[in-house]
């Protein structure tokens, strides 16, 4: 797949994607596929014997959600860094939305690297990971897009 940066400027706010609401099934499906099985994340008793009002959600299922956010504009294979830091648990119920913004773009010649800068956020609109992540994209130029078409 080629990529071009036209129309991608930096500072620029990418459009946001939303998620949820998260139920206990998103949850225990992603613990299952994980391998993380913390019942923290779908034992209510346990959680409030821990002092949480309820089970709440694993922090890399919102961080896959980047992730995909991510893939879903610039694709699997144009990935070279991505980074998350949770910042606040997140309840059942709750939707988020993944926001992104373009820090910077580098690069000449056939090759140029984005850099976002990434948010989950909540209903309220409480920051609950944010992160960075890099891809290289493939500059297109008339004689590729001749040659695509042909």
């Amino acid at each position: 797949m080629t990529f071009s940066t036209v129309g991608i400027e930096e500072g620029q706010e990418l459009a946001p994607l939303g998620f949820g609401p998260i139920t206990m099934t998103d949850i225990v499906r992603y613990q299952g596929a994980s391998g993380d099985m913390n019942p923290m994340h779908h034992d209510d008793e346990m959680a409030c014997v821990a002092g949480y009002p309820a089970a709440f959600s694993v922090g890399m299922l919102g961080a896959g959600y980047l992730a995909a956010y991510c893939t879903d504009l610039f694709g699997t294979r144009s990935v070279r860094r991505f980074r998350t830091r949770f910042r606040k648990v997140v309840y059942r119920g709750e939707v988020l939305t993944a926001r992104a913004v373009v820090r910077s773009i580098r690069g000449s010649g056939g090759d140029a690297r984005i850099e976002l800068g990434l948010e989950l956020i909540d209903s309220t609109g409480a920051v609950v990971i944010d992160g960075s992540a890099e891809f290289l994209l493939r500059a297109v130029n008339n004689t590729d897009a001749k040659n695509d078409s042909e």
